[in-house]
């Protein structure tokens, strides 16, 4: 049992925030970092190295290159929205009181995370999309990232939930709140601000992981860099592009989380 120390203790650490000048500091150094290493990239590459970059060859497949970053867009948009739809279903899965669904579940959960994604993506679009008769390749595409990323987004949200106290629950049903009213205004606030990290790396992570649509030959931005390469033979200027887009496409997504949580730390 903790003593009075412990609690306070406890308590100071839970209403800890970080000290504003510290936090500018913190970012101004890691920009400082991130030119410095820039800077490095481009003189050994331009300077030293052997191999002479040229970006030009990449212009004249421009379009092509911008279709595949619209399409990467697109799946991606479509696919954070279903898999935080896929997620929250198999989270009130699990944590339901019918013993099927939990099973359900836990299996679904552990096939999808005990397995490549590069494996699901070739076994659920060659054999059973194909022997269903759906050949539309961003349809499975989406579904099979949704299905990937929500997965994990299940356990992250099942992790939020339980970490509310059972006596703010409980206090809540002595007020006189129905259930559905103890999740939006108890359970869900505050599980949100626990869950807020884990969920951006991981939709972060779902934008990157679309480039392994590439094997099933959807013109993502992968796909498109790697056939502007077979044209022009600049492999190392296209993946150098591909890297920037990629980073484009997901550092909003850090930025915007991290604007919430210090919205829901005030």
């Amino acid at each position: 049992m903790k003593n009075r120390g412990d609690i306070l203790f406890i308590q100071e650490r839970k209403n800890f925030r970080p000290i504003k000048p510290l936090s500018k500091i913190a970012y101004l150094l890691n920009a400082t970092l991130l030119l410095c290493l820039l800077t490095l990239f481009f003189y050994f590459s331009f300077k030293v190295s052997v191999y002479h970059f040229d970006f030009a060859l990449l212009l004249e497949y421009k379009k092509i290159i911008l279709n595949g970053f619209l399409n990467t867009l697109l799946i991606s948009f479509f696919a954070l929205g279903s898999s935080i739809f896929f997620g929250l279903m198999i989270c009130f899965f699990s944590l339901s009181r019918f013993i099927v669904l939990r099973f359900f579940a836990l299996f679904y959960i552990e096939i999808i995370r005990g397995t490549p994604l590069l494996v699901q993506v070739l076994l659920i679009y060659y054999i059973i999309a194909n022997n269903l008769g759906f050949d539309n390749r961003y349809f499975v595409g989406i579904f099979i990232l949704s299905l990937f990323s929500g997965a994990y987004l299940a356990e992250i949200f099942r992790s939020g939930i339980l970490s509310i106290a059972l006596i703010q629950i409980e206090s809540a049903r002595a007020l006189g709140l129905s259930e559905r009213q103890i999740l939006f205004y108890v359970v869900f606030p505050q599980a949100l601000k626990n869950i807020l990290a884990p969920i951006s790396g991981q939709l972060a992570n779902l934008i990157k992981d679309s480039s392994l649509l590439s094997v099933i030959a959807v013109n993502e931005l992968t796909q498109n860099v790697q056939e502007v390469n077979s044209y022009v033979f600049a492999t190392l200027e296209g993946y150098i592009i591909l890297a920037i887009a990629y980073l484009i496409l997901t550092l909003p997504i850090s930025l915007f989380s991290r604007y919430l949580e210090r919205k829901y730390q005030k």
